[in-house]
Order: C-alpha cells, then sequence, then structure tokens
C-alpha cells in the first residue's frame, strides 16, 4: 500500500529539487495535492526521503502515483491512473507563463543554449519526455553503407500508415478538443483514450515570419534535443518562399539547432499534415555529413554556392553568407520544381489540377555563420504498379517500412516501428535453426507473413548460421540495405546517366549550371 501522505512530500521535494517550485508555494501546492488524493491532512514529519533529490528521471515516483490513485478508487482503470500521474506532474510543473519568462531571461541574459537546456531539462523532469522508456529504444549505425544511415527500432509511439495520415488531412473539422495533437490547446489537457496525456507540456512562445509560433520538446526524442515548433494558428503545412523564411528566421535565434519542414502532401509528407510545424535539433544528420556529387553555380545569385549531394534521394545544398541569397535561390527552386514536369523520369507535376511535386527543406549555420539550406526534391505521385507511392517505399520492403518517409527518414535516420523487435527475435531463432521453418511459420494472417520473403532470401543465403548473435547481425545488415534502397525509391532523380541528366535539365531550367 502506498502512503498517499509521504508521496505528498516526496513530491513537494522533487520539484523543489528539479522543477523550480518556490517556497512560498509549497504550502499552497501541498493543500491542492491533499485535495486530489483525497486527504484530509498531511503527515507532520516525512522521514527518509532526501534520496528523491537524487533521482535522474521521476519514474519511481510516477508508478507510486499510478498504485495510489488505483488502490485509492482515484482511478477506475490503468489509463485512468496514468492520466493522473500526469496531471500531478503538471501540478508540479512551472505555469507555461512562469516556463516562457525563465526561457526569455536565460535567452537574452545568458544564451540560446542555456534557455534549450532550461527547457528540455524541465520537459525530462517532468515526465512529458519519457527517458526511460527511450533509452529502450534499439538503435545502431549502417556504417558499412557507402553512406552510413541512422536506424532506431522505436518502441514509444504507435504507427500510422499512409492513408491514415491522408484520412486526416482531408477530414472535416468536428468540434474535437484539441483540434490535433500539436495545437497550443494541448498545453495543460488531462487527456483520455484517443487523446494523450499533456497536463505536463510546457512550450515557449516565439515568432517566425511575423507569425505566433510555439516551441517544444518531442516526447519520443528520436534524435539529441528533438524540438518541434508549431504554428498557433490549425493551418495546413505549407512549403513556399515564407517557409523558408520562418527556418531561417528560427536559426538565428537558435543557431545551435538545424530547423527542417516536413512535405506538405501525403505520402512524402509527414505523420500529421493538417497543422504547420516543424522539427529540429541538436543533431548532425547522416545528410548534413554528406559531400558533394556535383557542384553548380547560380547565374542570377553569383554569391551562393550549389551542390547536388552524394546522398541516396535528391537533394539540393545551397550556402552562403547572404542571408537573402541563399533565401531566393530556395525559393525560386521550391515554386520551379512545384510546376516541373518530366516524364522520362516518370516526374508529372499535376494530375487533374492536384499538385504531386513538393520538398522537404531543412536549414542550419555552418562554421562562420554560413546559412545552408538543403532542398530534398519530393514527388508523390502514385501507379497501378506503385499504388503507394512511386517514389515511396516500394512493396518489396513494406515489411520493414511502409509507413511515410517524411523529414527524419530523407535525412537518413529511419524510425522502424516496434513490431520489428518481436519479429525480428523471432526470425533470428528460424535463422539460427532454434526454431525449425515450414509453411506455417509464415501462414497467412500470422505475424511473420509479411516477412515471408526476406526469410526465405536469409535461409538460402546464409543456411549454416548456428547462434542468434550471427543472426541479429544478418538481419541488421539486411534492414541496413532495404533502407538504403527505399531513400533510392523516393529519389526523383535517380543515379544513373539518364537520372544525372535529367537532374541537370531541371536546375538549368532555374539558371544553374
Amino acid at each position: 500500500m502506498i502512503d498517499g501522505k509521504i508521496l505528498i512530500e516526496k513530491l513537494l521535494l522533487y520539484a523543489r529539487t528539479f522543477l523550480g517550485l518556490a517556497e512560498l508555494d509549497v504550502i499552497y501546492l501541498r493543500n491542492t495535492l491533499l485535495t486530489e488524493f483525497n486527504l484530509s491532512a498531511p503527515i507532520k514529519n516525512a522521514k527518509n526521503i532526501s534520496y528523491v533529490t537524487e533521482l535522474d528521471v521521476p519514474d519511481e515516483l510516477i508508478n507510486e502515483i499510478i498504485a495510489y490513485a488505483l488502490e485509492n478508487k482515484i482511478a477506475s482503470s490503468e489509463l485512468d491512473a496514468e492520466l493522473f500521474a500526469n496531471y500531478v506532474m503538471g501540478l508540479l510543473s512551472p505555469r507555461p507563463s512562469e516556463v516562457n519568462r525563465t526561457f526569455n531571461s536565460l535567452l537574452e541574459n545568458v544564451d540560446e543554449q542555456e534557455a534549450c537546456n532550461y527547457l528540455y531539462n524541465l520537459s525530462t523532469k517532468n515526465y512529458y519526455i519519457r527517458q526511460t522508456a527511450i533509452s529502450k529504444n534499439v538503435k545502431w549505425v549502417a556504417d558499412e553503407l557507402k553512406i552510413p544511415l541512422d536506424i532506431t527500432i522505436n518502441l514509444s509511439k504507435p504507427e500510422k500508415n499512409n492513408k491514415d495520415i491522408a484520412k486526416v488531412l482531408t477530414a472535416k473539422h468536428t468540434n474535437k478538443y484539441p483540434e490535433c495533437a500539436l495545437c497550443k490547446e494541448n498545453e495543460g489537457f488531462y487527456g483520455h483514450a484517443t487523446q494523450p496525456a499533456r497536463s505536463n507540456l510546457r512550450t515557449v512562445k516565439t515568432v517566425l515570419g511575423d507569425e505566433t509560433w510555439y516551441m517544444q520538446y518531442s516526447p519520443y526524442l528520436y534524435f539529441n534535443e528533438h524540438c518541434i515548433l508549431f504554428n498557433s494558428a490549425h493551418v495546413p503545412m505549407k512549403i513556399d518562399g515564407d517557409t523558408v523564411q520562418k527556418l531561417f528566421d528560427f536559426i538565428e535565434m537558435f543557431p545551435n539547432y538545424f530547423i527542417g519542414s516536413n512535405a506538405d502532401l501525403p505520402i512524402v509528407g509527414g505523420s500529421i499534415l493538417n497543422h504547420e510545424h516543424y522539427q529540429g535539433g541538436k543533431f548532425e544528420m547522416p545528410l548534413h555529413k554528406t559531400k558533394a556529387f556535383r557542384t553548380y553555380k547560380s547565374k542570377k545569385y553569383t554569391d551562393v554556392s550549389v551542390e547536388v549531394l552524394d546522398f541516396y534521394n535528391s537533394v539540393i545544398r545551397i550556402c552562403g553568407f547572404n542571408r537573402d541569397s541563399v533565401q531566393s535561390l530556395a525559393t525560386d527552386i521550391i515554386e520551379a520544381w512545384k510546376g516541373y514536369s518530366d516524364e522520362t523520369v516518370g516526374i508529372v507535376a499535376n494530375v487533374d489540377g492536384v499538385r504531386h511535386n513538393t520538398v522537404t527543406p531543412i536549414v542550419r549555420f555552418l562554421e562562420g555563420k554560413k546559412y545552408c539550406i538543403e532542398l530534398i526534391l519530393r514527388n508523390n505521385s502514385i501507379s497501378s504498379e506503385y499504388p503507394e507511392g512511386v517514389f515511396h517505399a516500394h512493396p518489396e520492403y513494406h515489411n520493414i517500412k511502409k509507413e511515410g518517409i517524411g523529414l527524419i527518414e530523407a535525412m537518413g535516420l529511419f524510425v522502424l516501428p516496434a513490431r520489428l523487435e518481436r519479429q525480428f527475435g523471432e526470425i533470428s531463432k528460424i535463422l539460427s535453426k532454434q526454431i525449425p521453418y515450414d509453411e506455417t511459420v509464415c501462414a497467412e494472417g500470422s505475424d511473420l507473413f509479411v516477412h515471408k520473403n526476406m526469410i526465405e532470401k536469409l535461409l538460402n543465403k546464409y543456411p549454416n548460421i548456428k547462434d542468434e548473435s550471427k543472426a541479429n547481425l544478418v538481419i541488421r545488415e539486411y534492414v541496413n540495405k532495404v533502407c538504403a534502397e527505399i531513400l533510392i525509391n523516393t529519389a526523383v532523380f535517380k543515379r544513373d546517366k539518364h537520372g544525372i541528366s535529367a537532374f541537370n535539365k531541371f536546375l538549368a531550367s532555374v539558371e544553374i549550371k
């Protein structure tokens, strides 16, 4: 049994140590917690709770809140108890106005990294970022590839497919509150079965392109200091010159981070297309490390460098010390690409008035405060052969990644679905002969049915594997090659003679040679 009175004192001590709870607010918050815990008076002397000041994460306290809520009928289910625990952590956290005051003070009087550290640490300590769950994600680097990729099997976020994403984009507005997972109204929202708890979410207000935006950290942390910027208005994703301006506005305020936008069309966009948002952080993506395949010059903007990258997909890198030149050339390319067709390489800009061309833009500062933007050219056409997307992961790779290839994957960090951890465990036992392979193992409807071709290929190629460690290595090498092939699938201009010529033809259309 959890002693609620002692738990309250632990929570207060934790909030004073890690969440900025002021001494003048302790009595007030204690009384608030007594009400929430259905208690009438506090304990007079809580002993042996000093260890709380040394906790790296609040998981132990969260588990106690959940147990107490269930034991005392505050919650009727595990889900209700988890929502209650998040609500309590929200009570312990500083109010949004206080968070913004502290953040802005650090931004103005110290530097941008200290301001970011404050919000990031707060989000970790108040359980919005669940570090313990995130630490269980499986991660590795596919460094045997010519261009290494970062790969992770994400265990902390449910999967979405392209059809679900498209439905959200085209759905009529309802009275749902908050309207989507990114709306400002999520801050402090209690949550329910179909809407995640956001009681402990804290954001900071900023201005991008004369619009009000908010910054928060991702609860899933796909990479270091993974932040999310979202428009204060619930407006759909849009890629144009204004997007480029807003991305550059952000890095001028936060030169410690890169920032990028998902494309604004289904299949090639991210999982949320109905609310304009960007993602960034303090991380060097595989794309960022990639050198030039070819260099070019802009006739119109002579003070910038232009490169086509030696990467899997079709990327243009523009760099220069003059922001206006870099921004203007990027805008010219975006607008030209939207209307560009070259049927010799399968690129059709519009079909029946529906646009198919867009870009995934990423901006950052290079050494010496040189502006840099990378434009990944995208096209979301479909065909009878590729109904899920011509420039999307092809069907033979859907067992590994069927979901949209958005901003993060397009930069070379693959976030693979959680189902793979379980399935790969079974496959490793088959490859190492711990489980005999027959037609029933991969029968239609079974968990491994989607991997039938993969399993048979690996069994034929590696018939003599005897231990799971070798089997796991073989599986990873297979996955690494598949991820590379998926990015090649997304390339609108393939890296062959015909594709290179077609890419040069497009660049020439915007006076780049």
